[in-house]
């Protein structure tokens, strides 16, 4: 149940549009974390802060119907919504639930492997859920998590629009990234080993937003978690927030007159001992 998880309210806020209004964000970044895992026909996944199922329908397509995918999220309208899109795409061998990240309500070893997109710098607890979630797998199962690393420098430069309107314990998935365990590679890799992962390893993509103007860059971050930043915003200021926001977006206009905005993406892996 949401509850009085702040997370949660903030997800099934945008539950409805999220990864759904036209620019593509979630979704790649979760299909690459489940190429680098590669899941096989037959395994048994476990999918943590499915969200609208960027992960979850790489993940049930790699392993097919004699294989099985868990899903949870501890967003009751995100876990409504996606529900209802499996349905729509036959997926029998898919189940969905409310459920918390850092304590999943789960049989120990039943998982051949665990996906979590962009989910662990959410979590009130990460070492906590890490230690959680290698009980979850069976001997030499398998863990891939993506996090955030640097952003363009165009674009922390368009974030800091918001600076003045944001309250000192605002949960931001991206400017978590830089502080913390989840400011390095060394960073999110240690916090595997001190779980007892082993064979860990990093990798990175860089991932563009692209827009065509300042009012698509409002939809899509009014689409998310970013809607946080929004809600500090008086309805006097935002139209100055927004002529301030197309000044910003307008140097980072390719020559195709897309605007790019780059995000480097960190994935880590890592293996329950045999």
């Amino acid at each position: 149940m949401t509850g009085n998880n702040p997370v949660g309210a903030v997800f099934d806020r945008v539950a409805d549009d999220y990864d759904h209004v036209g620019v593509p964000w979630f979704t790649p970044i979760a299909e690459h974390l489940i190429r680098e895992l590669a899941p096989q026909p037959g395994q048994r996944m476990l999918d943590i802060g499915t969200g609208r199922g960027a992960a979850l329908w790489p993940l049930a397509a790699a392993v097919g119907g004699t294989g099985s995918v868990t899903a949870i999220d501890i967003s009751e309208r995100m876990v409504a919504a996606t529900t209802q899109e499996a349905t729509q795409r036959a997926l029998a061998h898919v189940t969905i639930a409310i459920g918390d990240a850092q304590r999943p309500a789960l049989a120990a070893e039943s998982f051949d492997a665990i996906a979590s997109s962009l989910v662990l710098f959410f979590i009130p607890d990460p070492a906590a859920a890490l230690f959680a979630w290698i009980d979850l797998l069976v001997p030499g199962g398998h863990l891939g998590i993506s996090t955030f690393g640097p952003r363009s420098a165009g674009w922390v430069r368009l974030d800091d629009v918001f600076s003045p309107y944001l309250s000192p314990g605002l949960i931001d998935a991206r400017t978590a990234g830089i502080r913390g365990p989840f400011a390095s590679d060394a960073g999110v890799e240690g916090l595997l080993r001190d779980a007892g992962f082993v064979d860990i390893r990093t990798s990175h993509l860089d991932v563009d937003v692209l827009l065509d103007n300042v009012e698509q860059w409002r939809t899509w971050t009014q689409s998310h978690g970013q809607i946080t930043h929004w809600a500090g915003v008086p309805d006097s200021e935002f139209d100055a927030v927004m002529l301030e926001a197309a000044a910003r977006l307008e140097p980072m206009r390719r020559d195709d007159e897309r605007i790019a905005l780059r995000q480097q993406v960190r994935y880590t892996f890592g293996a329950r001992p045999r």
